[in-house]
């Protein structure tokens, strides 16, 4: 049934007439089913060719995929790329850092087979590993350690999921049970600590707080919506937020499809579950008590009174919030509390006061066998049994969705380019072979992540050049299908930590509470609260990889959001990659890029000796992965003999050779 829209004369008899119906399953056509994404994954056969030049380049299946299609588009592959380039690549793509020279001229020394596939192993078991592609997946799900909307209140513990992601990433651990345990770990291990921290996954987004009370149903229908939304873009790689207030217009997801999922989510809530001994416990309750008790009596006195008082009691209210101690450790995470279950609802227009048809849990009709039933409301852990459904290896979309999303941050573009939406209107997958090959493989190793990794960085199409010829770039100027290596630009945390590395100032220190840097205090006191803003006192710190600063979404520090690090109110599928003057000024002016320049240039008169060629030459080598060409020696020698050393360093943070991977 189509929900009918309500209009503001629509009788209150006629609306709770309308929610206490139930709302029937709808129908899917045979045209419904038939987009590429809905359909089961092929068994796709791996070319095979008769000349002995492509079937040398074309040694692995991604290569063979690879080629086919170049050679459907008239185009070749370029030559591989030199030793050094790749090594920096790989240290970028897979650690987010640098190499260090002496790393640089090892591998191109080391000329023996397999040399190149053990470096790769290598890096997949760094710990630094973890922590690059770990913010990969931080953007995707929206990660964040404040509510964001007006007062962006902190969340004190949210700091544990991200470093769960991170040790997810560098145990490999099965994707299928990664996203089990973000969906319902408190269901399938309420008592493990690992697990209800990833269950702090279902309270990632914005929440919006209104006078001290989010209980009030307008929070409460944000709150589901942001769940809902994230499995949709996050999980599934489709639209599924657009069919929250009617039909989708372009998918075949009706709006009962969106708030059937959403019911899997009906009884979930917040819990933050302290872990501190009864003692300090006690001595916390005995802080708060009072100050909760005058809080609950001012809340109570609103009752009548004029909006002047109301306003007064509130800037009350808040006084008392912030005289409150600072939370107990605890766990970030959520439970089902039955007695607080929200009967989901169709929702015109996705108002919650206007409520149709009631829904029951069921994943989307169109994956799904005819009068496919809705799950009883009795069952007792829904959402285990979502996830149960998005992880089964039959799924069409989630193999499908994960493997895009590693080959997109390989490659720069995904084999489907909009990887958060599979659907009719994003982007077709320019090699549907290729992709259900990697999902098959996916599925097939056990839903290894770091398996997929070694199938495309052991391909000969990742080791080619960047080096663009005429033919290709009028082909196909885009490189969509991938007759050379992507040149790219480093993203906002590698430049940070590149800064860091380079100048040989990097705290490699991993996990614990986030990092607060010092910034602008015109900055901090545009927050809410500009107490907010608590400066981590250990200086060390300041130095440590940008995974590990606070993910502020009120506040990103200056450099990040020049360099386009995304603001987390919604999934980030993919980084922009902009050009623009602040940047330049960012890296000419900025506090923290001199700051890291000064340390540069102490190191290389420390380590390259007070001779100004050595000093260039291993300037260049830290900085752009090189050594010098004679005419940036004969340029950077001149410069030196006018310019503090300082100025030199600076200006190497600022060459392309920096800032770009080939």
């Amino acid at each position: 049934m189509r929900v009918r829209i309500l209009t503001p004369s629509l009788t209150l008899l006629s609306v709770l007439l309308a929610a206490e119906s139930v709302a029937p399953l709808e129908k899917y056509t045979a045209t419904d089913r038939r987009h590429w994404a809905f359909v089961p994954r092929s068994q796709p056969e791996v070319p095979k060719f008769t000349l002995a030049a492509d079937r040398a380049w074309a040694s692995t299946p991604v290569d063979a995929f690879i080629l086919a299609r170049l050679k459907k588009e008239g185009l070749r592959p370029s030559p591989p790329a030199s030793r050094a380039v790749l090594i920096r690549r790989l240290s970028y793509d897979l650690t987010g850092l640098p190499p260090t020279p002496q790393e640089i001229a090892a591998f191109a020394a080391d000329k023996s087979p397999g040399s190149y596939s053990k470096l790769v192993d290598r890096l997949l078991d760094s710990p630094r590993y973890g922590e690059r592609w770990g913010q990969h997946w931080l953007d995707v799900v929206r990660f964040a350690e404040t509510d964001g909307f007006e007062y962006d209140t902190h969340r004190k513990d949210a700091w544990r999921y991200r470093d769960y992601v991170i040790r997810a990433f560098n145990n490999d651990k099965p994707y299928d049970r990664f996203l089990t345990e973000q969906l319902a770990g408190d269901e399938i291990s309420p008592k493990e600590d690992e697990t209800l921290i990833a269950a702090g996954f279902n309270r990632l987004g914005p929440l919006r707080k209104n006078a001290g009370n989010q209980e009030v149903a307008s929070s409460r229908n944000e709150v589901l919506t942001e769940m809902t939304n994230a499995v949709g873009s996050a999980l599934l790689g489709v639209t599924l937020g657009c069919a929250r207030c009617h039909d989708h217009k372009f998918d075949p997801f009706k709006q009962s499809d969106y708030y059937r999922i959403q019911a899997y989510f009906a009884a979930v809530h917040e819990n933050d579950i302290v872990r501190a001994n009864e003692e300090e416990q006690a001595a916390w309750k005995a802080k708060t008590g009072p100050i909760e008790t005058e809080m609950k009596k001012l809340r109570a006195s609103m009752r009548g009174k004029t909006p002047d008082q109301r306003e007064a009691i509130a800037k009350k209210l808040e006084e008392l919030q912030e005289s409150m101690p600072d939370p107990l450790p605890a766990l970030f995470s959520v439970n089902n509390d039955a007695s607080k279950k929200s009967p989901v609802h169709l929702l015109a227009r996705g108002d919650y006061q206007h409520k149709g048809a009631r829904v029951g849990m069921r994943p989307l009709g169109v994956l799904l066998p005819e009068d496919a039933p809705e799950l009883p409301e009795t069952t007792g852990k829904p959402r285990t049994e979502l996830a149960r459904w998005i992880t089964d290896p039959d799924n069409p979309l989630t193999a499908r969705v994960m493997v895009n999303r590693i080959w997109h941050y390989h490659f720069g573009r995904g084999i489907v380019a909009t990887p958060n939406d599979f659907g009719r209107m994003g982007l077709r997958p320019t090699h549907p072979e290729l992709l259900d090959f990697l999902a098959n493989e996916f599925v097939r190793s056990g839903f290894s992540v770091k398996h997929v990794h070694r199938l495309i960085l052991n391909s000969s199409a990742y080791r080619q050049s960047s080096e663009a010829t005429a033919a290709g770039l009028e082909k196909d100027p885009e490189n969509r299908f991938l007759w050379r290596f992507s040149r790219r630009r480093l993203e906002a945390e590698e430049i940070r930590d590149a800064l860091l590395a380079v100048a040989g100032n990097l705290n490699l220190k991993a996990g614990g509470p986030s990092v607060i840097v010092p910034i602008d205090k015109d900055l901090v006191n545009a927050l809410y609260k500009p107490s907010q803003w608590a400066v981590t006192p250990d200086k060390a710190d300041h130095a440590r990889r940008s995974v590990y600063l606070i993910a502020k979404r009120n506040l990103r520090l200056p450099m990040m959001e020049a360099f386009d690090a995304p603001d987390a109110q919604v999934s980030c599928p993919r980084r922009e990659s902009s050009t623009h003057a602040p940047q330049a000024l960012e890296l000419l002016n900025g506090e923290f890029a001199n700051q890291q320049a000064g340390i540069l240039a102490q190191r290389l008169e420390t380590e390259a000796g007070a001779d100004p060629r050595r000093q260039v030459d291993l300037a260049y080598r830290l900085a752009a992965g090189r050594p010098p060409n004679p005419k940036e020696i004969e340029q950077a020698l001149r410069f030196l003999k006018s310019q503090p050393r300082r100025e030199f360093a600076l200006a190497m943070f600022n060459l392309n050779a920096f800032l770009y991977v080939n």
